[in-house]
């Protein structure tokens, strides 16, 4: 396999532990250019039939013994982190973030193998007395299909394979068009680690053949709520599981009693991180009138230093936008702000005429109404909105019909612990945004932002079907 060069760099799909061939392909950009650095294989619904067959033959086996389910978890952990030199450059390069980002994310990776391959899972015996034996079993369901997105395309399929696989089912993943090449490198890794036909992984335009396919019984979709939605409707059509993990517009209440030196830094960065392209990043901040205007100063002095630059420059802290339609985004929605009254305190226009770059940018004198406010920016945008009253903030930030992530911000953690609970989203964090994004607990959002979660034994139970056995008693 080669690494990002000159040449364009090529990466076979994996079906069945071994490389799937394709007549054609589709070039793969490099956000820092514009140009294309990679071409990935264009697999076709006909192949794509073939590949789901191969998991279905492969799950019966596969499905049978936990212990060795386990030790490919551990192995494949163990790969990946004996590779990230190979692997980060290859990520960076087709989503843009820094390098050393890149690095953290498949270390981070390596720990969710593990994590499902050290988690146990007590028998769930609910009577067995002089009566009667009655037990819980949860079953794999088949063949699983997933389907992930462009911010961060190692962990998010991480997020599936793992808890997947644990309960034996197999798998097709298809990443997005725009980042397929660190996840088809990462299936080439899994051969000899995984069985044949366990781990198969396709590029292409495949996104309606991998929900409508008779052959899996699972969809686990990341992405826009847009996509989301067409993706429940299809998969209703057999009946089929699904998890979806979708948008949100997450709210940041920061209360009067803050120290702004204090929390200005974290506060930016949790809005800031892979330039906002991140599912559970802040995208909205409301601010008590007493301690806004400082408030916005802070972050826009920590804006106007970051430094923006290709992913591969020492000393990158944000790397490009990912994809030329989410920079068109991004400026459309600042601009729609800036006309309609807001204030720019830093950034709010492009960098350079290559590539993806635009400014990390703050804005005040916003508010509910404005596009940048009621949207999903996902992107290095950050509005901050004041507010007097702390029940009109918790009104203002639940009037949205995202509910995925959400922070409260206070000197005083017990308040903002008492606060939390009214906040409609899938986690609330205190003091922190996205705290609670580990391996070992659930994440999902509320009404438009997905159906199901990811991660601990939840995310495990999402990939199965609960099966009662009962019978006389065992005693």
């Amino acid at each position: 396999m080669t690494t990002p060069t000159d040449e364009l760099l090529t990466v076979p799909a994996t079906s069945g532990g071994a490389d799937l061939p394709t007549a054609a392909t589709l070039p793969v950009l490099n956000p820092a250019t514009g140009r294309p650095f990679a071409l990935a294989p264009a697999v076709t619904p006909e192949q794509l039939s073939g590949v789901f067959e191969t998991a279905q033959a492969a799950f019966e086996d596969w499905r049978k013994d936990d212990d060795r389910r386990r030790q490919v978890l551990r192995d494949l952990a163990s790969a990946l982190r004996e590779n990230i030199d190979e692997l980060a450059p290859i990520l960076t390069a087709e989503q843009g973030h820094p390098l050393s980002d890149s690095v953290g994310e498949l270390q981070a990776s390596a720990m969710w193998f593990d994590y499902y391959a050290d988690l146990e899972l007590p028998k769930e015996i609910i009577r067995d007395d002089a009566e009667a034996y009655e037990e819980v079993v949860r079953r794999p369901m088949g063949v699983v299909s997933a389907i992930t997105p462009w911010n961060f395309p190692i962990a998010l399929a991480v997020w599936k394979i793992a808890p997947a696989l644990r309960a034996g089912n197999t798998m097709v993943v298809k990443p997005s068009q725009y980042t397929p090449m660190a996840t088809l490198a990462l299936g080439r890794l899994a051969r000899g680690i995984v069985p044949d036909g366990v781990l198969n992984v396709v590029s292409g335009g495949l996104g309606s053949a991998m929900v409508a396919h008779p052959i899996p019984r699972k969809v686990s979709f990341t992405g826009s709520t847009e996509v989301g939605k067409t993706v429940a409707l299809n998969a209703a059509e057999d009946l089929k599981r699904v998890t979806l993990e979708l948008g949100g517009n997450d709210p940041a209440i920061i209360l009067p009693d803050v120290d702004v030196a204090e929390i200005a830094e974290r506060l930016f960065w949790n809005g800031f991180n892979n330039n906002g392209q991140l599912c559970f990043a802040v995208k909205r901040v409301y601010a008590h009138r007493d301690i806004k205007d400082d408030l916005v100063e802070a972050l826009a002095e920590i804006a106007k230093k970051v430094r923006v630059a290709d992913g591969m420059s020492e000393g990158a802290q944000l790397g490009p936008i990912n994809n030329s339609a989410q920079f068109d985004r991004v400026a459309e929605l600042v601009d729609d702000a800036v006309r309609g009254g807001a204030r720019v305190a830093a950034g709010g226009n492009r960098i350079g005429d290559e590539g993806y770059f635009y400014t990390p940018t703050i804005l005040d004198n916003v508010d509910d109404g404005v596009r940048v406010v009621d949207e999903e920016q996902f992107g290095p945008v950050l509005p901050v909105v004041s507010f007097t009253d702390e029940a009109d903030a918790v009104r203002r930030a639940n009037a949205s019909e995202f509910g995925l992530t959400a922070s409260v911000w206070s000197g005083d953690p017990e308040r903002a612990m008492a606060l939390a609970p009214s906040i409609d989203a899938g986690q609330v964090a205190i003091n922190r945004h996205g705290r609670g994004v580990r391996p070992h607990l659930p994440f999902g959002g509320h009404k438009w932002s997905g159906i199901g979660v990811e991660n601990g034994p939840w995310g495990l139970y999402g990939f199965t079907e609960i099966q009662v056995l009962a019978g006389p008693s065992r005693q």
